[in-house]
């Protein structure tokens, strides 16, 4: 009888490690999708489907972070009338928190045969080539995060705004604009 407990028990010890060993991975993987990190083929095709499980209700978060105002020297991502704006922090390319949630209706919009357009715009400080670009490159993050999320790059088109010189005050003039065009 006593041998028969130590094997339910070992047994039990071995189903309980297995299960945590499972959630790791598993955690490490959903990480891995989240962050970008992996063999781009794979991580693609994962970050496009969590783009496609988006809900309305991201959109309807990023819309309502639209509302607020950007920080002097923070990152944020908004959604104004269709017009996804992402703003960076100065001398900064990186995209903030929210960037897959708040292009989720790019991504739907270039599925119906619509396309990505992509603006980067630039503050007033600072040396002006320097400026132009930090511009060039924050679009190239945007233009590579829709691409790691499904969107074809023949479907993007990255266009140096008529006066890239943003509007606003300093931080609300660091941004990039993604806007869907026939």
């Amino acid at each position: 009888m006593s041998y028969e407990n130590k094997d339910e028990d070992q047994k039990f010890a071995l189903i309980v490690l297995g299960g945590i060993i499972t959630a790791v991975v598993v955690g490490v993987l959903a990480l891995c999708t989240w962050v970008g990190v992996g063999s781009s083929d794979s991580a693609n095709a994962q970050k496009s489907e969590t783009a496609a499980v988006a809900t309305s209700a991201g959109a309807t978060t990023a819309a309502a972070v639209g509302a607020a105002t950007i920080a002097a020297d923070e990152a944020k991502v908004v959604v104004e009338n269709g017009v996804v704006k992402f703003y960076f922090a100065s001398g900064k390319s990186d995209l903030a928190k929210g960037a897959n949630e708040a292009l989720a209706e790019v991504v739907k919009g270039v599925k119906t045969g619509q396309k990505a357009v992509i603006s980067g715009f630039h503050d007033s400080t600072g040396n002006l080539a320097s400026n132009q670009e930090l511009a060039k490159k924050r679009a190239i993050s945007v233009r590579d995060t829709l691409i790691a999320l499904g969107v074809p790059a023949d479907s993007i088109e990255l266009k140096k705004p008529e006066n890239a010189k943003g509007t606003g005050d300093n931080a609300e003039a660091r941004r990039v604009e993604v806007v869907l065009a026939k």
